[in-house]
């Protein structure tokens, strides 16, 4: 078959062509709309409160899906890159949990020469990065990066606009 045979065959269907997208009564829904804007003055400060009750944490970071910072509370890491990091490594843990079918992809982990990093999807659009001290055991930094996720969602405002009432201390 010639270039010319191929130009005077029949078409065999037309070309799907785009719909527009029917017309919404609102606002797109996003998920950061429900909840009252957070100030990043008030995250640091939870941040720095979080800190406090946790051990062998060596900083925390608290970044949008967007990998901007929202606040920090870290010393000698550029917060700007971990944030954009961050929403990287949380959107390729949900793609390789997907694929290894094992389920919603709850964080992500790693592990360096003299420490820990987790990523923890927050709630919303929000993310929080863990930073574990240098001489912690995987065991140990789970533990406490988890409780310190627990601790900040406590701390953040309810979708309506109210503060959750932290749990009674033990």
């Amino acid at each position: 078959m010639t270039s010319a045979d191929t130009h005077s065959q029949p078409s065999r269907a037309p070309l799907p062509v785009r719909k527009p997208a029917p017309e919404s009564t609102g606002p797109p829904p996003d998920r950061a709309a429900r909840r009252p804007p957070l100030d990043p003055e008030r995250m640091l400060e939870a941040l720095r409160e979080v800190a406090d009750q946790v051990d062998q944490v060596a900083g925390l970071l608290v970044a949008t899906h967007d990998g901007l910072v929202l606040a920090d509370d870290t010393e000698a890491v550029e917060a700007d890159s971990v944030a954009a990091m961050s929403a990287a490594a949380i959107g390729l843990a949900a793609q390789f949990t997907a694929q290894a079918r094992i389920g919603e992809s709850r964080s992500a982990l790693f592990e360096g020469s003299s420490g820990y990093v987790c990523v923890f999807p927050v709630e919303g659009s929000l993310l929080l990065v863990v930073f574990g001290q240098p001489d912690i055991t995987m065991g140990l930094f789970t533990l406490a990066a988890k409780q310190a996720l627990t601790l900040l969602r406590n701390r953040l405002p309810a979708p309506g606009g109210s503060h959750r009432t932290p749990p009674p201390p033990e």
